[in-house]
């Protein structure tokens, strides 16, 4: 197994707990389109989607939406959004002692299937963006949406550094699939271990404050 060199880290649910906020807006915003849409179905079915695809599937389901109607609705979710980053947006508890810990001698960045304005938001309000810099890639920027490898593999090649080089840190399955595909190395943060299994090829890591003895493990097999 490669030495990992670079840390690459999603944003929701791993940095920063915006995940319920993002649930709950979505939640708000969805249903005045035509849309049916509770909290509590991004949280168990559309964790880390990409909200275009979250708006194609329920259209499926539900029906076709004027794209007027659409775009407006997206609008008003993306502001709200944003208003809700600036009010109410926690750390994920541990992550900030991890970083002490392990920046120094790692790579580390962002790659997340939110618009780039938003990882920046989420980095500035909550501290964190002293450990990335600009180092902040986004899906919306690059192309590649996860659970598609790409997103990944472009910011293991803007790091510099080979993908089996990698430590893929994500909480949604999509991001674990996407890291997977990309053949990095995988540490699943598992906020629901009762209800969500870790991949066999991916790690398990239910407490951000032990992602550092994690990596010293995988570094010294």
């Amino acid at each position: 197994m490669a030495r990992i060199k670079c840390l690459i880290f999603d944003c929701d649910g791993t940095l920063v707990d915006s995940e319920p906020l993002l649930a709950d807006v979505l939640a708000q915003t969805l249903p005045e389109a035509g849309l049916p849409f509770r909290a509590s179905d991004y949280m168990n079915e559309f964790r880390g989607v990409v909200y275009a695809h979250i708006v194609a599937e329920l259209e499926k389901r539900h029906g076709a939406v004027d794209e007027t109607v659409k775009r407006e609705a997206e609008a008003r979710m993306r502001s709200r959004l944003m208003a809700g980053l600036k009010d109410s947006l926690l750390v994920i508890e541990g992550i900030e002692a991890s970083m002490d810990i392990l920046s120094p001698d790692y790579l580390c960045c962002v790659a997340s299937n939110g618009p780039l304005n938003k990882i920046r938001q989420s980095m500035e309000v909550s501290g964190l963006g002293r450990f990335f810099g600009e180092h902040l890639f986004s899906a919306y920027e690059v192309g590649h949406f996860k659970p598609d490898p790409g997103l990944f593999l472009h910011a293991a090649q803007a790091m510099g550094v080979a993908p089996e080089e990698c430590l893929v840190i994500d909480d949604a399955p999509v991001g674990v699939t996407a890291a997977l595909d990309a053949g990095m190395q995988v540490a699943h943060i598992n906020h629901f271990p009762n209800e969500e299994q870790t991949p066999e090829r991916a790690h398990e890591l239910l407490h951000m404050k032990d992602l550092p003895a994690l990596v010293r493990t995988l570094n010294q097999a």
